[in-house]
């Protein structure tokens, strides 16, 4: 196991109160990283119908899946071989059947099927149809939004979680290296990467990295002003800016982070922006302490901003921690006006301070931890712009 049995056991103890806060008698949940947070399982199957299943009462949870991924959920899964289930592979893909039939059958040969069942709305994993499906199976059931329940439990970390996020962390800090010593003009950006994620992937010699839920993004050249391009095989000009955000990941923890380099002299707009985004990054890393709000902190970021006539609309911090592709978000609270998520020892953040212009960009950022003197940075790389002549 991951995790030790006690930390599971407060995992469910906590989710359960939620769940009894908000009158759910059993929930349905199909987002990888909350089954993950839930159940221990890890898998990359979650391009198919599969959940754990929690009921309010003590009984241990259930693990469902597809046949194929039943051993997989047996080797890293802390869950009993019997409720670890399969369904038949026949209700598999077929436009007459769904394997949410077969979840419904076992809720309601477990008694749970005429209760109150949390199931996601906003969840890119359980699709509209596998929803459809169940409520349909369980006409005796009442069905209420199940979303966030779990997401919200995640965001104050376990001294577990937080060591490995410092272990991500340590492999991030390898990566942004690689980026500052393969980034040169003439290089394909697409060689860039290679020696990144492979980097990314061996991790360090005490412990090996993992596969990020977002794939390295490089805003380079005529990209600099965007934040979620990827690589081509475009050569590195030698007048040009580019940009790296990645993450370091250790057993499905992240510790994501972005920097800027520029190769050759750098213009003064960059260099300008470069004082004015480290200034924003050092007030408001002070101010998030505990007992402030999301939106406070995002002000001390806009007050910043005010100060040189620039502005920037979009957040600037998101919980992290667990991540599965698409997205090493926690999708909950956010660093923006009108959050009034009060922040608390151990949240974790990725605070992004990215200012992209019409036809250019700078950018930094850090996987933040929040302490009673204000947020601690989970890595070390120097966030000035790093210039290479």
């Amino acid at each position: 196991m991951v995790f030790e049995a006690s930390e599971y056991a407060d995992r469910l103890r906590r989710v359960r109160a939620r769940m009894a806060r908000q009158g759910i008698d059993l929930l349905v949940e199909s987002d990888p990283a909350n089954m993950f947070y839930l159940s221990g399982y890890d898998g990359w199957s979650f391009y198919i119908p599969q959940a754990v299943i929690l009921p309010a009462g003590e009984e241990e949870p259930l693990w469902i899946g597809r046949g194929l991924d039943i051993n997989g959920a047996r080797l890293t899964s802390w869950l009993k071989r019997e409720n670890i289930l399969a369904y038949p592979e026949d209700l598999f893909e077929r436009a007459d059947r769904h394997p949410m039939q077969f979840f419904a059958a076992e809720i309601e040969r477990r008694g749970w099927g005429r209760g109150t069942i949390g199931i996601a709305r906003d969840c890119q994993a359980m699709t509209a149809r596998s929803r459809d499906a169940l409520m349909a199976a369980l006409p005796n059931a009442r069905f209420k939004d199940g979303d966030g329940i779990v997401n919200w439990e995640r965001l104050v970390k376990s001294p577990a979680e937080l060591a490995y996020m410092r272990d991500a962390a340590r492999i991030t800090e390898r990566l942004m290296d690689a980026f500052f010593q393969s980034v040169r003009p003439g290089v394909r950006e697409c060689d860039a990467a290679a020696i990144v994620q492979k980097v990314a992937t061996e991790g360090t010699p005490e412990f090996s990295g993992d596969y990020p839920a977002s794939i390295p993004f490089f805003a380079c050249g005529p990209n600099a002003a965007t934040t979620h391009l990827t690589w081509s095989a475009r050569r590195f000009g030698a007048n040009e800016t580019a940009i790296l955000q990645a993450s370091g990941v250790r057993l499905r923890y992240h510790a994501p982070m972005a920097r800027t380099m520029q190769l050759g002299k750098p213009p003064a707009k960059l260099v300008e922006m470069d004082k004015i985004v480290r200034a924003g990054m050092d007030e408001t890393m002070a101010a998030a302490k505990p007992g402030a709000a999301c939106e406070e902190v995002e002000a001390v970021w806009r007050a910043v901003l005010a100060r040189h006539g620039l502005t920037k609309e979009s957040r600037i911090a998101y919980p992290v921690g667990i991540g599965y592709p698409p997205d090493w978000g926690e999708r909950t609270a956010s660093f923006r006006p009108g959050d009034r998520t009060v922040l608390a020892p151990d949240m974790t953040f990725h605070l992004f301070l990215g200012m992209w212009m019409e036809d250019w960009g700078f950018a930094i950022s850090e996987t933040i931890r929040i302490t009673a003197r204000g947020a601690e940075a989970l890595a070390s790389v120097p966030r000035a712009l790093r210039v290479e002549h």
